[in-house]
């Protein structure tokens, strides 16, 4: 066997990669975009104190009551204003189910990881359910779906760049920042100040969750135009371990949901634009379910990693109970 066969395929990758990457970044940030807003509503959550696995059932049924929405009203009002109706209302989902886990986690102090899951199982079964019930039986074509603005790019892509930037800021740089982290590292000191942690932990839980929601309209009314059941796909698992990568900033998680990206990307180019030589006999070799398959390893891999040396907010997960005054 050929010595320098492995240290050539790695320079043939390198090379290869470097060449599409310009066709390759367009297609990782919309890949990375419901990645990225699930990981900003991780932060949010997590930054006060309240653990949230429930992302992945509000990105569904936001993505779920988005589409319906455009779907109901493409004809009556016309695709444009039916889509931005659609987004609204993906948004209003996720700010409605925020303020059901914040009433569950922070008044009712249930087990927060419960929580979540009945976020997730309740929006498998109902969204299915009314997919077959509504959507399935009538025949009719779809919402449509938001036109991309630059470089195949539509409106909810860039805006999770201006997202992340803003929320960098205010998280460290602003008065709101501050409390936030106040919260999740020591509410008790805190509310001795006058800071109203059960104000702030519903606050910043309905804003992220508003934002899982953006996240389920990206993906069927600006990546897709269609709704298919699960079709989440475990994006809001993924989510939460680019959150945990970018060690709960939102500048990191976007880095995180950047990685995921690329390794779901990979699969999409060898398949467009296959390799030449050695290195594209190889790729083409492997089956495409590895390929598939690719980003959930990556997560098991980097949580493996980098779990044991991230520390979440001191208060994450722990329910606040105001002492009673004498």
């Amino acid at each position: 066997m050929d010595v320098l066969f492995v240290p050539r395929l790695i320079v043939e990758l390198l090379g290869y990669l470097v060449a599409v990457l310009p066709d390759l970044l367009p297609i990782i940030l919309g890949l990375a975009t419901p990645l990225a807003l699930g990981a900003l509503c991780g932060v949010l959550n997590e930054r006060t104190g309240v653990v949230n696995i429930g992302i992945e059932g509000i990105m569904l049924t936001a993505a779920f009551t988005g589409y319906l929405t455009g779907f109901a009203l493409h004809e009556a009002i016309g695709p444009g204003a039916a889509l931005a109706f659609g987004v609204i209302v993906a948004v209003a989902t996720g700010a409605v189910l925020g303020l059901l886990h914040a009433w569950l986690c922070v008044t009712v102090r249930a087990d927060q990881i419960i929580a979540g899951t009945i976020l997730n199982i309740g929006a498998l079964g109902l969204t299915a359910y009314f997919n077959r019930l509504i959507i399935t039986p009538s025949g009719r074509g779809g919402a449509g779906v938001i036109p991309t603005v630059v470089v195949g790019l539509g409106p909810i892509a860039i805006s999770v760049l201006v997202l992340v930037v803003v929320l960098q800021i205010l998280l460290f740089r602003s008065r709101w920042g501050l409390r936030t982290r106040a919260v999740g590292e020591h509410p008790k000191a805190a509310d001795t100040v006058g800071i109203d942690v059960f104000r702030q932990r519903y606050q910043n839980v309905i804003a992220g969750c508003a934002l899982a929601g953006l996240a389920g309209a990206y993906l069927t009314l600006e990546s897709t135009g269609s709704f298919q059941n699960g079709m989440t796909g475990g994006r809001g698992f993924i989510a939460l371990a680019a959150m945990i990568f970018g060690r709960w900033t939102p500048v990191g998680s976007f880095g995180g949901a950047l990685l995921f990206g690329a390794f779901t990307a990979l699969a999409v180019i060898v398949r467009v634009r296959p390799a030449g030589g050695e290195l594209g006999d190889l790729l083409g070799a492997i089956p495409s379910f590895w390929y598939a398959a690719l980003p959930y390893l990556v997560t098991v891999v980097i949580l493996a990693g980098v779990v044991g040396r991230a520390v979440p907010p001191a208060a994450d997960g722990v329910p606040y109970q105001k002492e009673a005054r004498a």
